[in-house]
């Protein structure tokens, strides 16, 4: 059978994967990770809203149901258009006859010092374990030695006004007057500041005006200190700099500023826009191969009016099932039919009982039923009925008992120190 390798097991390429399940190919999946991970969730797991297997899946418990798809641990270091062989990390190879590639998109720093050293981002349960260590540490330190809330240790920033920075600060707000202020009562949690930079005059910018506003207020009633009109000049282990001169003593910056694609674009030997997405034709395959595609937050896919559809998740779902078809329709020797994304709306929560949706109709919802809204299709969307359910009483036990679940500061073994095989 002809062979078609995915690289990447996130939202596209799990979709491509499904869509070829039936269909006369043999179809390999390659991930370093043997999980996919539901991204928007992420957060949650930094402020210990959710479990971390809650928010991820084994990738091989979803393709025993295709007969056609294997998994292969691995990470993609090279593309060979000639000889159409993907290259590993360990020297392997793997042979394509059609290849997919959605290995996604990482933080983009845009070049201020110190950022990617001394940030946290957000996008691998690596990173939300790390940043939930990290903040309980804070809280640990402070209630150990008083004077280190004056020095910053209880100031988090968030960098960002977007979907995952005001998540994230309502998130923090909650988690620390909820639930860290009982957990720690010698320590003054009301010297626990959550800030958000932004660049721009609005949060959450790809919304509405009624949307934004409706976010701003409901962050500055939580008491999230925003900052707007503000760049960031510098990052450091204790200080984050801003453009206008101002200084905020912190220990803890979260950067959720903006995305690039995986450094595999760089590999790819194709045309790159802004933030290293890769150009591709109006079916999403790469100019001049036309049996390589390009899909998810790595691809820079245009609309009929010539802008680029956005990174999200929807997008990436949507690009994988029809990339699936243009794979049968190219090993058939026909010609590929043009991309087209439904909208299906956004949507962000600001917290508890708040958030607000767009959908393409006109429809605008906020406040709880906007919030219910948001739970309703977060549970839709995960994979797995186990990972459904415990999101849902985890949800329902933090609603009703105004608590948060593993408050747990658990070591990550360096990658370097796991045993060779």
């Amino acid at each position: 059978m002809e062979r078609v390798v995915i690289v990447g097991a996130g939202f596209a390429g799990l979709r491509a994967a499904r869509a070829l399940r039936d269909t006369p190919v043999d179809v390999t999946i390659i991930d370093r990770h043997n999980y996919q991970t539901f991204q928007p969730l992420l957060y949650q797991v930094a402020t210990a809203g959710l479990n971390v297997a809650d928010v991820a899946f084994p990738v091989r418990g979803v393709l025993r149901r295709y007969r056609n798809c294997r998994f292969l641990s691995g990470e993609v270091t090279s593309v060979d258009h000639s000889a159409g062989l993907v290259g590993l990390s360990d020297g392997g190879a793997v042979a394509f006859d059609v290849l997919i590639v959605a290995a996604g998109a990482r933080a983009a720093y845009f070049g201020v010092p110190g950022a990617e050293e001394h940030s946290f981002a957000l996008y691998a349960l690596t990173d939300a374990v790390r940043l939930r260590n990290h903040v309980l540490r804070c809280f640990e330190a402070a209630d150990a030695d008083p004077q280190l809330a004056a020095a910053g240790a209880l100031t988090f920033v968030v960098v960002g006004g977007g979907p995952t920075g005001v998540e994230m600060a309502g998130a923090l707000v909650e988690v620390i007057e909820g639930v860290l202020r009982k957990d720690f009562p010698r320590t003054d949690a009301r010297a626990a500041r959550v800030v958000l930079v932004e660049m721009r005059d609005v949060v959450l910018p790809p919304f509405g005006p009624r949307s934004q506003k409706h976010a701003l207020k409901a962050l500055r009633q939580r008491g999230v200190e925003i900052l707007f009109g503000e760049k960031v000049a510098e990052v450091t282990p204790t200080v984050l700099r801003l453009v206008s001169g101002a200084e905020i003593a912190t220990r803890t910056v979260i950067w959720a500023a903006g995305v690039q694609s995986s450094s595999l674009a760089d590999v790819l030997g194709a045309e790159q826009t802004q933030g290293g997405r890769v150009v591709v034709d109006a079916d999403l395959s790469l100019p001049g191969h036309p049996n390589v595609f390009v899909v998810g937050d790595m691809a820079a896919a245009a609309a009929p009016d010539g802008s680029l559809y956005p990174q999200l998740a929807q997008v990436a779902i949507q690009a994988g099932e029809h990339v699936a078809q243009q794979a049968i329709r190219r090993l058939r020797g026909r010609d590929g039919e043009p991309f087209i994304y439904k909208d299906k709306g956004i949507m962000a929560t600001i917290g508890r009982r708040s958030a607000v949706t767009e959908l393409p109709s006109g429809i605008h919802l906020a406040g709880t039923i906007g919030w219910l809204s948001w739970l309703f299709l977060h549970l839709l969307y995960l994979v797995g009925f186990r990972n459904r359910l415990s999101v849902l009483l985890n949800w329902a036990w933090s609603y009703v008992a105004r608590e948060r679940g593993p408050r747990l500061i658990l070591e990550i073994a360096n990658d370097a120190e796991r045993r060779k095989l």
